[in-house]
């Protein structure tokens, strides 16, 4: 599979989270007719972008540019300011050993009914 960026994959990912392709360039910090480019395949996003895109989207690169079928991210990004009980979790975790991440994940779990 080549490392091409897929257009089609952009556009089912903007459908997946029910979004118009104005809210998906307001997201992203684009024109309207800036993101409409990539879902037409005009122009092609750079890497930089691609990883904005992914992150926003809820996908990964690799996605986007046909290296996986799985759309699920490889990543997340945690702002403290947007976020600040998450990132303190996540703080707090920095040094935590296997077994506590494993009872905390387990914990996650029971609390969200998963």
């Amino acid at each position: 599979m080549s490392a091409q960026f897929q257009p089609g994959r952009l556009i089912e990912r903007r459908e997946v989270l029910g979004i118009t392709k104005a809210e998906a360039a307001r997201r992203l910090s684009l024109s309207k007719i800036g993101y409409c480019r990539y879902e037409y395949g005009d122009r092609t996003p750079s890497v930089q972008t691609l990883e904005v895109i992914s992150q926003c989207f809820g996908t990964s690169v690799d996605y986007l540019v046909g290296l996986t079928d799985d759309p699920s991210p490889q990543q997340y990004v945690i702002e403290k300011e947007s976020s600040p009980e998450l990132f303190t979790l996540i703080e707090s975790c920095q040094n935590a050993n296997s077994d506590q991440i494993n009872k905390l994940l387990a914990y996650c779990k029971q609390i969200t009914n998963q």
